[in-house]
């Protein structure tokens, strides 16, 4: 495991090159998901792999988590690593960062049922720093690391989503 300070020393050398080479910056990421028979998705990017499956009474055989589990463990642990990230940046000593997040839905809407949206209807994060610092510097830590967060930003604005179909 990298220490805090290794840690930060890694940031700072990936912002440096970035702010040299703004270019470095751009990334595009790509994976894919497969089902065959049944519910069972397999998601795989480069060497990773990730497997969903649907719970047995919504037609699938719960043989793994959710997509919906790996969209909230997603959010919440991207949330948690930007914080610790900001910290150490900061030099803010944090012992523990924990994200609790709760989502509403109208699970009916998933099906086309009611006039609801399927995507959540409430999302809450509850943060919680184990730190001696001030209160005010955690508050202000947790601003700047949830204006610049991916998928906090990806939940909480509109973006340009495109899909394309091909047979085969």
């Amino acid at each position: 495991m990298m220490s805090d300070e290794d840690s930060r020393r890694a940031q700072e050398r990936a912002i440096n090159v970035f702010r040299r080479k703004s270019g470095a910056a751009k990334s595009s990421i790509s994976g894919s998901a497969r089902i065959g028979e049944g519910l069972r998705c397999e998601f795989t990017q480069g060497d990773h792999r990730v497997v969903t499956d649907m719970p047995e009474i919504l037609g699938g055989a719960g043989t793994a988590p959710t997509p919906g589990l790996h969209a909230r463990a997603s959010i919440a642990a991207c949330v948690a690593t930007g914080i610790k990230m900001a910290a150490q940046r900061a030099g803010l000593t944090l012992r523990s960062v924990t994200v609790d997040l709760e989502m509403d839905f109208d699970d009916g809407a998933m099906f086309g049922i009611g006039d609801k949206t399927a995507a959540p209807l409430e999302t809450r994060l509850a943060i919680r720093l184990d730190s001696d610092a001030p209160a005010a510097a955690l508050e202000a830590l947790v601003e700047q690391a949830l204006a610049v967060d991916p998928y906090y930003l990806a939940l909480r604005d509109p973006q340009a989503v495109k899909t394309s179909v091909t047979k085969g």
